[in-house]
C-alpha cells in the first residue's frame, strides 16, 4: 500500500470496510484493481489507500476533491455494476460512510 498525495483540506473522503466471504477470489481482485483505475480516472479523484487483512476485512479510503465528485462516483455503471456483485457474490458485510477532511497532518522520516 502507498500513501495517497492529497491537498490541503478541505476535501472528501469514502471509507469502505468490508469483509470478503472465503477472502474473495481472483474475480474479485481484478474487479477491485480495476475499481481503482477506474476511479483514478474520474473528475475530482485526489488517491486512495486500501488494505485487507488475512480475515478478509478490508479498508478503502478513497479521496474526492467535493461531494459531487464523490456522487458522480457512485453513479457511474461499471462501479454500480461491481456494487451488485460484490453483494452477491463477495461480501458477507460492508459499510461505507463519507466524511468532509477539516484538518490534516502526518510525518515522514527522512531516509539518507
Amino acid at each position: 500500500m502507498s500513501f495517497a498525495d492529497t491537498p490541503e483540506p478541505p476535501y472528501y473522503v469514502v471509507i469502505f470496510t468490508s469483509r470478503c466471504v472465503d477472502g474473495g477470489d481472483e474475480a474479485y481482485a481484478e474487479t477491485a484493481a480495476r475499481m481503482v483505475e477506474l476511479a483514478a480516472g474520474q473528475p475530482g479523484f485526489l488517491g486512495i489507500e486500501s488494505t485487507r487483512g488475512e480475515d478478509g476485512i478490508g479498508i478503502t479510503v478513497s479521496y474526492w476533491e467535493s461531494l459531487e465528485a464523490v456522487d458522480s462516483w457512485k453513479r457511474n455503471e461499471e462501479h454500480q455494476a461491481a456494487q451488485i456483485a460484490g453483494r452477491e457474490k463477495w461480501y458477507d458485510r460492508y459499510e461505507l460512510r463519507v466524511a468532509k477532511v477539516e484538518r490534516a497532518y502526518g510525518f515522514k522520516r527522512d531516509v539518507d
